[in-house]
């Protein structure tokens, strides 16, 4: 089914709810279902008046913002795959994506466009589309407003290509997760069980994803008045202004985004009491993080929700359900809990096999290959909403096994399951130390070093054979008592940075790669 059935049918059930509610040139913009459903017909009739069809890829350069989701909804329409890359990861990064992906539209921001004159295949798209203000040999989106609403919508199948995300593979060279209608209605259902959205609900959401999930229960989302581009370094201000001001009662983010608004709310002795549900993911939540939010937020449900662009949730645990013992336990290395594995999810954790290409098993063979509680494995997954393989078949043979010819992913992640259920998470597979000390993952250090609230990053690795745990922290910092709780890790050395590199999308997860070079 296209999707985008689903999401027409909330503009007939709720006409008048807010859908989006953004900021736009300095004022705050409301629409509600009927608005985006009309305005995405008018757009969907413009893109078929200019060619665009079933199957077309169209590669869009906007952030999260009202006109995003009119696109977004008119390419659904249309039955047309939405394409979207990393612009900040340079000239061969887009241009590798589009020889990759083959986009025959560009719809873009006026300052996106500049991106043209820097790249020659983006120069080669055949039909380019401006939002905001008119670009010389393209068409301004707002001509949308002259065209009768599109009613038709395209047949696709489960299968139908709706998405195309391009990320930077191990190589070098971009893989694209291609996500089908079949997988986002899929994605819907599984955030809906986890995140249980109600009517009236007002969310506030970073996540691209998550807002699309929104439009598909019907209730409001609020686009942060924010650059999240980068998230750890927004103003928290104006976010902060807008739960308040729309009434916001659940919030879903990245941690570091989080981070800011509990340094800000901390520095005005004040709390967000309207919060009912703030979910957080994304990258690592260590408990810590999950204790200052219900601070921030004393009604609320608190939750940390693991997952992955090929598998989004995963697993979830709120933080109330943490006890005394898990946290102890997290102190002393034995890694991040994470909670149920979500319904609509098959998890397995086996015999890890990382860096080799692994089955095809049948059923039972699979079930043979799960460790007992307390072991350390692979983590693997299958399911509706888990990517069931890249475009062109990039980097399948490394991420993906087949089960009685069910596609399985493999997270790269590794865990395990405790006597109770839970998911373990103790880091990448491949960062595992191996010494005359024994094993080690590195994440079960950086789990229990962020028990210290004065430690804002670290990163464990091996250096020159040494174990060396890497900290931005304060300087109240206690480096003594660091090294005591941490004694069981044995560690060669702990050093202050200044700054540890980050992920650009989250500002969360550790940069390894950027850091090996740092210390070298």
């Amino acid at each position: 089914m296209n999707i985008t059935r689903i999401l027409l049918d909330r503009a007939l059930q709720h006409p008048d709810t807010a859908a989006i509610i953004d900021q736009h040139r300095g004022n705050t913009r409301l629409c509600n279902y009927q608005q985006l459903a009309d305005a995405a017909g008018r757009t969907a009739a413009m893109f078929r008046h200019y060619g665009l069809g079933k199957g077309d890829r169209v590669l869009v350069f906007q952030t999260m913002s009202y006109e995003l989701y009119v696109v977004l909804l008119a390419l659904f329409q249309l039955g047309a795959v939405a394409m979207f890359l990393d612009p900040s990861a340079g000239r061969q990064h887009i241009d590798q994506c589009c020889e990759l992906g083959q986009p025959r539209a560009l719809i873009a921001s006026a300052k996106a466009h500049l991106l043209r004159l820097f790249s020659s295949q983006l120069r080669r798209i055949p039909v380019k589309f401006s939002i905001g203000f008119p670009i010389p040999g393209a068409v301004s989106l707002a001509q949308s407003d002259s065209y009768i609403a599109l009613t038709e919508i395209s047949d696709c199948t489960d299968d139908d290509p709706a998405l195309l995300t391009f990320t930077s593979g191990s190589t070098g060279r971009p893989k694209a997760a291609q996500r089908s209608h079949g997988f986002l209605l899929a994605q819907h259902a599984a955030l809906q069980a986890t995140l249980n959205p109600q009517p009236g609900d007002a969310d506030l959401t970073t996540l691209p994803v998550f807002l699309l999930a929104n439009l598909a229960s019907g209730i409001t989302s609020v686009i942060p008045d924010a650059d999240m581009r980068a998230p750890g370094q927004i103003d928290p201000v104006p976010v902060v202004a807008q739960i308040v001001r729309h009434r916001v009662n659940r919030t879903a983010g990245s941690p570091a985004f989080y981070q800011c608004l509990l340094e800000y709310c901390a520095e005005q002795n004040m709390t967000l009491p309207g919060l009912k549900h703030i979910g957080t993911g994304g990258a690592p939540v260590f408990p810590e993080l999950l204790r200052q939010l219900q601070q921030m937020a004393p009604n609320a449900s608190v939750a940390a929700v693991y997952g992955s662009t090929e598998a989004e949730p995963m697993a979830e645990i709120d933080w109330q359900q943490i006890s005394d013992d898990d946290l102890n336990a997290m102190r002393k290395g034995q890694g991040l809990l994470t909670g149920q594995p979500v319904g609509a999810i098959a998890l397995r954790v086996i015999t890890d096999r990382f860096g080799e290409a692994i089955g095809p098993f049948t059923a039972s063979e699979l079930e043979q290959q799960q460790l007992a509680a307390g072991v350390i494995g692979e983590i693997v997954v299958s399911g509706d909403h888990v990517l069931p393989g890249y475009l062109h078949g990039e980097g399948d043979n490394d991420t993906k096994f087949e089960v009685d010819g069910q596609r399985w992913h493999r997270t790269g992640d590794a865990g395990f399951f405790d006597t109770l259920g839970r998911l373990w998470l103790v880091g990448r597979s491949h960062a595992r130390i191996e010494d005359s000390k024994g094993v080690l993952y590195p994440f079960t250090v950086e789990c229990a070093a962020h028990f210290f609230p004065q430690i804002r990053r670290s990163a464990m690795m091996a250096w020159q054979g040494k174990r060396i745990l890497l900290i931005e922290a304060d300087a109240a910092l206690d480096l003594a008592a660091l090294n005591q709780a941490l004694d069981w890790a044995q560690l060669d050395d702990i050093r202050r940075v200044r700054s540890i590199p980050v992920d650009r999308r989250h500002n969360a997860k550790i940069d390894y790669t950027r850091l090996q070079k740092l210390l070298e």
